[in-house]
């Protein structure tokens, strides 16, 4: 047994090999578990993106996961981690697109059919690689029920919800403002923008008796109202009346209104209303009953409304009508140093188009206030003040914009009217003309909002609402994923999973940190600092990069991922290696008496106090891992085996082994008790080193033919009975 041993520990060889035999054993499956196992436990796998590799983000989630399940598995239960993958709608248009653009092809030139199975393709082969990827991180994750955000059953659920939602009157059609990337030409919902901090001229325009400063002088000829704060005395006198003078391209009649949304600190108190490009105006123009008229089109070019301005992009324009401002006297002054937020398009930058246009709309405050009650008295966050920042989002929710303009996802299974832009959820396909106006009805162009599939996620992934899964495994129990996301999708599924099920779709939420380049920055590619996960797992194994990401990674806060500190624990794991070694060598002649080790003599002097820190061990990990204090666990771990064992216990046995019977046989039972109880506790931190050192273990050692994946979590009686 101890041939194996004289070789240093070689992940290469083993992580294969072992996860092969793992997929052989059934046990990633609940049904194929050894022993009763009527207690579930559930982690529905937050889907990666199927566009691409997996990043260091990816890691940390399939370690943290892996390690609640494996630790569940070995407790007995009946551990489920269902795997899957997410078509990600626009995010991966958007990587197809730069594809496209590397061929000298727009997807603007294409059949939206050809494109979309061109995506398809494109998405499969990523999902594949990205699977095997999976699996060289050790992921325990049941595959014969791996899931597609697209797969027919996953599409059905989202319908069904879709068609509730509109029959509870929680979803409509409404001719909105919303966030509209010109280079994408998609609109997006709120979290799917960023706000940026930008320099611009602030243009300080006539407007016959006012002066008024705005920074989008282009927009001008879509104003439908001026306004001012109805306690500003400088204007009150105005308020009501109509003002009339000469713009650029022809007389100009607006009306002087009140709203308290004016700032009168900002320029000189009175602003233009233009409805249809700024969400505040719009808001403006619901209240006062205002025009609402588009100058600018989804190109992002001034269009026929503006004159000879008609066909000029916006930066272009700006430029433009500023100098004719100023030589037709109307441009009072320029403050050139004027610092704003802007709207810009997470994933290309580029600032956000407001516009009109009709989609589909939740009704959120609803869903919010149910999520909210049960959020805050059913429901465990970690790190736990994030609790407080999703119950703040959820009292200030708006409605929520689930129309995309791109092929790449889940069709909306609706109609619309081409007369009065109604629109009907028709599952069926059966919707042949307007139910509102009888006119004709078209299919809706556009697909969901990814985070509207994902937010199912898990009670679609079971089956809801009669498959034997979702009575099983429904409510699942644990929700980790990435801080990032909190809004996006954590609370859209509790709120989504109460709306369908009226249960919480969890009730424990782990939230990771981001990952950063070893010097705490954020990684990308521009910076060149982007470290591939799979890269230094192949040069240090699995399991250091795993205990690498877990310790030192508290909830919630920024992790530096350091080859170097992975590196320390390949070496950690080259020290189970060598300390098993020395077990098995000076354990050579131990027979078990008996039922099981006898652990003979423990009641004297110092083995017995290495037993009883032991079994403190055993109840330490075991509580952390039940509070979710997984980085202190495993650093627990990584000190014991070092320093308490090999460097201590290990070095003491060497004069004990060579006493008396009785003495050496204690001992014998010491070190057999210690390296078999920490692989135990090492296994769902580190599977592949423990799991291979276990198979090696005499069986008067374990006591046991199984794999150590399904071998009982030690308990902290045992290492002192």
């Amino acid at each position: 047994m101890t041939d194996v041993f004289e070789k240093p520990y070689n992940p290469k060889e083993t992580e294969k090999r072992i996860y092969a035999r793992w997929l052989e054993s059934g046990y990633f499956t609940p049904e194929n578990l050894p022993g009763e196992r009527k207690r579930p436990f559930t982690v529905i796998m937050p889907p990666p993106n199927a566009n691409g590799s997996l990043h260091a983000g990816h890691a940390v989630f399939v370690t943290i996961e892996d390690l609640l399940i494996r630790y569940k598995r070995m407790q007995g239960f009946a551990t489920l981690w269902l795997p899957g993958a997410d078509h990600a709608g626009f995010e991966t248009q958007v990587v197809y697109e730069k594809k496209l653009e590397k061929e000298g092809r727009s997807r603007f030139n294409m059949d939206p059919d050809e494109l979309r199975q061109e995506i398809m393709d494109f998405t499969l082969a990523n999902k594949s690689h990205m699977e095997g990827q999976l699996r060289e991180l050790g992921a325990s994750c049941d595959w014969t029920r791996n899931t597609f955000t697209l797969d027919e059953k996953i599409v059905r659920t989202v319908y069904d919800t879709f068609q509730k939602l509109y029959d509870d009157k929680l979803l409509y059609r409404g001719k909105r403002i919303v966030n509209w990337c010109v280079k994408h030409q998609t609109s997006l919902a709120d979290l799917e923008t960023n706000s940026t901090e930008q320099k611009d001229p602030l243009y300080y325009m006539k407007y016959g008796p006012f002066t008024l400063a705005t920074v989008r002088p282009e927009t001008k000829f879509g104003d439908t109202a001026v306004a001012v704060h109805p306690e500003d005395s400088r204007y009150k006198k105005w308020i009501g009346k109509e003002i009339e003078f000469e713009g650029l391209i022809g007389p100009v009649k607006l009306k002087v209104i009140a709203d308290e949304f004016v700032d009168p600190e900002f320029g000189t108190g009175v602003v233009k209303v233009t409805p249809a490009h700024d969400p505040n105006d719009f808001a403006m123009a619901e209240r006062h009953g205002l025009e609402v008229k588009e100058v600018i089109d989804k190109y992002g070019k001034l269009n026929e409304l503006t004159g000879k301005y008609a066909g000029l992009k916006i930066t272009e324009a700006r430029k433009v009508i500023a100098e004719d401002l100023e030589k037709a006297g109307l441009l009072e002054k320029i403050d050139s140093d004027y610092t704003h937020s802007v709207k810009t398009c997470y994933k290309c930058s580029r600032t956000l188009e407001p516009r009109i246009l009709p989609q589909w709309f939740v009704s959120m405050k609803p869903l919010a206030d149910q999520a909210i009650k049960k959020i805050e008295k059913n429901v465990t966050f970690y790190p736990h003040r994030f609790k407080k920042t999703a119950v703040q989002w959820l009292e200030n929710i708006q409605d929520w914009n689930i129309s995309r303009q791109i092929v790449w996802g889940i069709p909306i299974p609706a109609k619309i009217c081409t007369e009065c832009e109604d629109g009907f959820p028709d599952l069926n396909n059966s919707i042949t003309s307007c139910p509102t106006c009888g006119g004709e009805v078209i299919k809706d162009p556009d697909t969901f909002d990814t985070w509207f599939s994902s937010g199912q996620w898990p009670f679609a992934t079971l089956g809801y609402p009669e498959a034997e899964d979702y009575k099983m495994f429904y409510p699942t129990d644990v929700m980790e994923t990435a801080s990032d996301i909190l809004f996006f999708w954590v609370t859209r599924m509790i709120m989504l999973g109460l709306y369908r099920t009226n249960k919480l779709p969890f009730d424990t939420v782990y939230l990771h940190g981001l990952v950063t380049a070893p010097d705490g920055s954020k990684m990308s590619k521009s910076k060149g600092n982007v470290i591939s996960p799979l890269d230094i797992s192949n040069e240090y194994g699995t399991d250091a990069l795993r205990m690498g990401l877990i310790i030192g990674n508290t909830p919630g806060t920024p992790t530096p991922l350091d080859k170097n500190k992975v590196k320390a624990y390949k070496h950690f794991a080259n020290k189970l290696w060598n300390a098993t070694r020395f077990v098995l060598l000076n354990t050579k002649d131990y027979k078990k008496r008996g039922g099981g080790l006898e652990k003979q003599g423990a009641e004297k002097g110092i083995h017995h106090s290495h037993l009883l820190r032991l079994n403190e061990l055993v109840e330490e990990v075991t509580d952390d891992l039940e509070n979710y204090r997984l980085h202190l666990a495993g650093e627990k771990l990584y000190h014991y085996f070092w320093h308490e064992f090999a460097d201590t216990i290990l070095e003491e046995s060497k004069k004990l082994l060579e006493s008396d019977a009785e003495t050496q046989r204690a001992t014998q039972e010491l070190l057999i008790t210690i390296l078999t109880t920490s692989l135990k506790l090492l296994h769902p931190f580190m599977p592949f080193v423990t799991e291979e050192i276990w198979g090696h273990l005499p069986k008067d050692f374990t006591d046991s033919d199984e794999l150590l994946v399904v071998t009982s979590w030690p308990k902290a009686e045992e290492t002192t009975s």
